[in-house]
């Protein structure tokens, strides 16, 4: 299992553990992280399961492709570490990862 700790604006946290192959957004929305709306099911086709991604987890979950930036362009306030979470495969490398849900999602 891997760990996952979202930390939510006000700074409240919520751990929880999913199967490797899963992506972070899976893993958010079978465990009801509040936050993480995911409407498009996680096709990369909108922006509402974007996270920042700590420092030292950045290298570790690769960079994003193209289509991934084209629609960071629609996420608010969007940072270098701006991720969408469809788009991060759990692997074992990433267990421990933690990641800031923002303010509001578009």
């Amino acid at each position: 299992m891997v760990k996952i700790t979202f930390i939510q604006p006000d700074d409240s946290t919520q751990v929880v553990e999913a199967e490797p192959g899963m992506t972070l957004m899976e893993a958010a929305k079978l465990n009801n992280v509040p936050g993480i709306e995911a409407e498009c099911g996680g096709a990369c086709a909108c922006a509402t399961c974007h996270v920042y991604i700590d420092e030292a987890w950045r290298e570790k979950t690769g960079t994003p492709s193209q289509m991934e930036e084209d629609m960071l362009d629609f996420a608010f306030d969007v940072r270098e570490s701006s991720r969408l979470s469809c788009q991060i495969k759990l692997t074992p490398e990433l267990d421990g990862i933690s990641v800031r849900v923002p303010e509001k999602q578009f």
